[in-house]
């Protein structure tokens, strides 16, 4: 049986403040695939990411987004995420107040509809921090505030790991990163392709990330369009050669 398309994107044209960023994206990516989009920065891969997850400071202009087989072009962020749509930040917020623990535990019970009992819950979360080589005691923490740029990504990938969703969309997840935790994180993007069977777009313009993954298409984005589409291979070209020779 052939996969199902989850991720549509027809002609989509976004802008920000009146100045139009992407110009015509077309994205078709397969139910439990991994798709990498690469390019250099500032061609729109993040503005694409946020586009999907129905970001208000990004305006469709043009063009469709369906996700699942149903137009979620006008749908508001939250919605889009009780979904099962997950964007993992660039820079991650802090959240002063609301603890990593808390947090995740609310998004749970937004996207179930019901109370999680809190026993269960706690060692779920402290089997899969441990998975992470995350100490636990960043659970208690208020999110995100004094975490170092590579807390800040695992914790990222937890509440991926925690919530399971149906798409997770990883914008530069290894930007800033040092070698041990770009292996860390990648490690945890592997579990969740294998735990959950769920579907990834890998925004990216390296490739450290990608080598443990197993990748089933590649994009590049130029100038706000995607310019070329491929399969695995285009990511060892530019490995080869870089952007400017593909």
């Amino acid at each position: 049986m052939s996969k199902k398309n989850l991720l549509e994107v027809k002609d989509l044209h976004i802008s920000v403040e009146d100045k139009e960023i992407l110009h015509g994206v077309d994205l078709t990516v397969g139910e439990d695939e991994t798709h990498v989009l690469m390019g250099p920065n500032g061609t729109g891969k993040s503005t694409l990411g946020y586009a999907i997850t129905g970001n208000p400071e990004y305006t469709v202009t043009s063009g469709k987004i369906i996700f699942d087989g149903e137009d979620i072009t006008e749908l508001p962020v939250n919605v889009r995420a009780n979904k099962g749509i997950f964007l993992s930040f660039q820079n991650p917020l802090e959240v002063p107040g609301v603890t990593l623990s808390a947090f995740i535990r609310s998004a749970l019970e937004y996207k179930t509809g019901e109370r999680i009992k809190l026993f269960a819950y706690k060692k779920r979360l402290a089997e899969t921090m441990a998975l992470l080589s995350m100490d636990e005691s960043y659970a208690e923490r208020d999110l995100n505030v004094g975490f170092s740029g590579g807390e800040k990504k695992k914790a990222e990938i937890l509440q991926m790991l925690m919530l399971e969703p149906k798409l997770a969309i990883l914008d530069e997840t290894d930007s800033g990163l040092d070698v041990d935790a770009v292996r860390t994180v990648s490690a945890g993007i592997k579990l969740y392709q294998e735990r959950c069977g769920g579907t990834l777009l890998i925004i990216t313009h390296s490739t450290r990330i990608l080598e443990a993954l197993t990748v089933d298409a590649a994009h590049i984005m130029e100038k706000g369009v995607i310019v070329r589409n491929g399969g695995a291979e285009l990511v060892g070209e530019v490995n080869a050669n870089g952007f400017a020779a593909v």
